[in-house]
């Protein structure tokens, strides 16, 4: 066989695997789906799952109390909750290959350069704060403030650290992490000052919200949180070829057609968006937009039409199996999925330092 051919041959190979890449992703997502609806302190056969899901899709009610206790437990606990972890797992992992893309460097990631932490922020002030200053949001709009402020936030934080690292056009690594973890630092400091005003038991929620966590994940959550991700995943089709042109400098982007200033105001949206709405819902959960497009740029390469989609099933996929984990192995208590994520995400960001020593121009 001589080398042509065997390079061919490679390359068809790479062709025909991008191809099945993101069928395989969706199935993937499937089973894990179907696993966190199974699995847990009260364990749902399969057969159980299925009848519990024929019924609820025909309107029925379930009347036998066996099947009773199984709905509520499906349809009530696990399904929002998984879902929400979904839409959690592609918002981050879409944000932080957004960002990546916009900066141009793999370690760009919501939650390392401070935008986690400035929706957090935004997210605590409003719990502490929304009643001193009669902000309030009565009836079912109340779940909506949260989310919204966390988006103003996140929005808030991106805007300053882009104006930060951003001079003459051109955008400084080193700048923005270190930017980042000062802007991570400050608003870190301002959230522990509101948490210190609060109560005993507001306390207790702050602590593990601030670790990451889907336990209070409801229907109304997973409505909150769904017009942030739709958004994103809305404008996927919008910045993915403009962010393969700026793989190659703002000048070529300009001249094969895309606008530079326009990208960075969409970009900054949507990550603004995808980071606020999770950080609202779940909390802070560290390392998913920097594994997540990191693992997917590796096995597919760096081309944003297949991994901003890839990201977001990739992504679900992992929070939810995380969220599996994190409520299962220490049974009838859970783990928050923040500790769950850094165990899984620092390796993979050391690995991604030693492997870009040369990126990051200290």
């Amino acid at each position: 066989m001589t080398d042509e051919t065997a390079a061919c041959r490679r390359s068809e190979g790479r062709a025909a695997a991008r191809r099945l890449a993101l069928p395989v992703l969706a199935v993937g997502l499937a089973a894990t789906v179907v696993v966190s609806l199974a699995v847990g302190p009260a364990a749902v056969s399969l057969g159980d799952l299925v009848e519990v899901a024929a019924s609820a899709l025909a309107g029925e009610t379930g009347d036998a109390a066996a099947m009773t206790r199984e709905r509520v437990i499906l349809l009530d606990i696990r399904l929002p909750r998984t879902i929400l972890g979904c839409l959690v797992g592609a918002a981050l992992a879409v944000a932080g290959a957004m960002m990546q893309g916009l900066f141009r460097n793999p370690l760009a990631d919501p939650g390392l350069v401070g935008v986690s932490a400035g929706a957090a922020l935004a997210a605590v002030a409003t719990i502490v704060l929304g009643g001193v200053v009669g902000l309030e949001v009565a009836g079912h709009l109340a779940v909506y403030a949260l989310p919204i402020s966390a988006f103003l936030g996140g929005l808030a934080t991106t805007l300053v650290l882009y104006a930060i690292a951003t001079r003459r056009g051109r955008t400084s690594v080193a700048t923005m992490l270190l930017a980042g973890i000062a802007i991570a630092a400050l608003t870190g400091a301002l959230t522990g000052y509101l948490i210190f005003l609060s109560d005993d038991s507001e306390l207790r929620d702050f602590t593990f919200w601030s670790m990451g966590s889907l336990g209070g994940a409801t229907w109304a959550h997973v409505v909150a949180l769904l017009p942030f991700v739709a958004l994103v995943l809305a404008a996927i089709p919008l910045i993915a070829q403009a962010l393969n042109a700026l793989l190659l400098g703002e000048a070529e982007a300009f001249h094969l057609g895309h606008e530079p200033q326009r990208l960075k105001r969409r970009v900054v949206v949507a990550t603004a968006a995808a980071t606020g709405g999770a950080v609202a819902a779940a909390g802070v959960i560290g390392f998913v937009g920097i594994v997540v497009p990191h693992l997917l740029r590796v096995a597919f390469g760096p081309d944003h039409r297949l991994l901003l989609p890839g990201c977001a099933l990739l992504g679900a996929m992992l929070v939810v199996a995380a969220d599996t984990f994190a409520r299962t192995v220490v049974a009838p208590a859970e783990l928050p999925i923040g500790i769950v994520m850094a165990v899984i995400g620092a390796p993979v960001f050391l690995s991604i330092l030693l492997r870009r020593r040369s990126i990051i121009d200290l």
